[in-house]
């Protein structure tokens, strides 16, 4: 018998302007997977769910069904078809979630990512991240119908990552600079990625999309150089979040008292209802935080929310 734990942190898809083509890593909150290794039986597939903590019984416990299953199911068929490694047991699984469900937090693809890695140190590394990041984003199709790639590759791989393109997947790491933090502001309501990408445009104006380039290339531009003031400028979601503040009660409000507090720049977590803003500094940060928690209580909802202050996480997911 042999037992590797996994674990994945919360990402931040979007980063405003780059709808699905942008996203990067925090360092907590994340997800853990802990997998077992134990003799073969064949009246099962070769990864069962053993047990799900966290998720108030709403994920399901059919492996092919299960994202962090499911993900370590593809792996194994992968390493026998292109490594040469027939595997010959069984592995029970156990999820603990740590990321809230329907959160814009990247749950779901924390669990692919911290299973991906437990299963390859199972294994005995015969992939490199970027191998897996490919798992991890099927895993995403299982979560939500669309195998999108800005929650997942920073999950597995850390740092800003730019999906360049799908199809060939082309991934390109950004570091971040030094003094670059993040507010997480989660209220506790759910928005399902399913139902906030269904409120998109199906198209969009010329002027639009320029306007949206200008700023993916700006904000690019602003990591790789650490202008703090034009990440903050180049936070601009002319796309998505139009179309998906009036799912967030108090959207507006939560996001000028974020700026208002010294933020760079403030917009919605991936699909939502998480809201993040940047600041230049953690005091900032922390500040930024206190802030959009009091906002989102002033509101006529009075929401509740929970906050982490946190720098982009630059090593992925990981053995613990």
């Amino acid at each position: 018998m042999k037992t590797v734990t996994g674990f994945a942190s919360a990402t931040i898809g979007n980063v405003a302007c780059g709808f699905d083509v942008l996203g990067f890593a925090i360092t907590e909150p994340g997800d853990e997977v802990i997998l077992t290794q134990r003799e073969k039986r064949t009246d099962l597939l070769p990864v069962s769910i053993t047990s799900i903590t966290g998720d108030g019984g709403a994920l399901p416990r059919d492996p092919k069904k299960n994202t962090s299953s499911f993900v370590v199911l593809k792996f194994l068929e992968y390493i026998r078809t292109n490594k040469g490694i027939d595997f010959e047991g069984h592995i029970e699984l156990q999820l603990k979630k740590n990321l809230p469900l329907s959160s814009g937090m990247g749950s779901s693809a924390a669990s692919a990512a911290a299973a991906l890695v437990a299963a390859n140190e199972l294994m005995g590394n015969p992939c490199s991240k970027m191998e897996l990041v490919h798992f991890a984003i099927e895993g995403e199709r299982v979560a939500c119908g669309s195998a999108h790639a800005d929650n997942a590759a920073p999950a597995m791989l850390g740092n800003f990552v730019l999906i360049r393109s799908y199809n060939p997947i082309d991934l390109v790491t950004i570091p971040p600079p030094d003094n670059l933090f993040c507010t997480l502001a989660h209220p506790h309501i759910e928005v399902r990625t399913a139902y906030a990408r269904s409120v998109l445009p199906r198209t969009i104006s010329l002027k639009t999309a320029t306007e949206q380039w200008g700023n993916v290339g700006a904000l690019i531009s602003g990591l790789l150089t650490s202008d703090y003031e034009l990440i903050g400028r180049s936070l601009v979601d002319a796309i998505a979040e139009p179309k998906r503040a009036p799912l967030i009660p108090g959207f507006y409000n939560v996001k000028n008292a974020a700026l208002e507090a010294g933020a760079l720049g403030c917009s919605i977590a991936g699909s939502g209802p998480s809201i993040f803003a940047f600041s230049s500094s953690y005091e900032t940060a922390c500040e930024v935080g206190e802030a959009m928690k009091q906002a989102f209580s002033s509101i006529r909802e009075k929401l509740q929310s929970d906050i982490w202050v946190s720098p982009v996480c630059k090593e992925g997911a990981k053995i613990i």
